[in-house]
């Protein structure tokens, strides 16, 4: 059985190229924000999750 080989080097350069073309084109304030949005989003998704357990063992006993 003759399997094929596929080549990912073009598509893998193409990939790589584009990210760090976007990646130069954004301020550093932006990625600020970004790190600063996912840690509240991460906090209030943890609380919550914290929250909804308290809940379902209150309403469990």
């Amino acid at each position: 059985m003759n399997v094929p080989h596929h080549d990912h080097t073009t598509a893998l350069g193409t990939v790589t190229g584009t990210v760090f073309t976007v990646a130069a084109q954004i301020d550093s304030q932006d990625y600020l924000k970004t790190v600063v949005l996912a840690v509240v989003g991460a906090t209030a998704s943890f609380l919550v999750s914290v929250l909804l357990k308290w809940v379902w063992n209150r309403i469990k006993s």
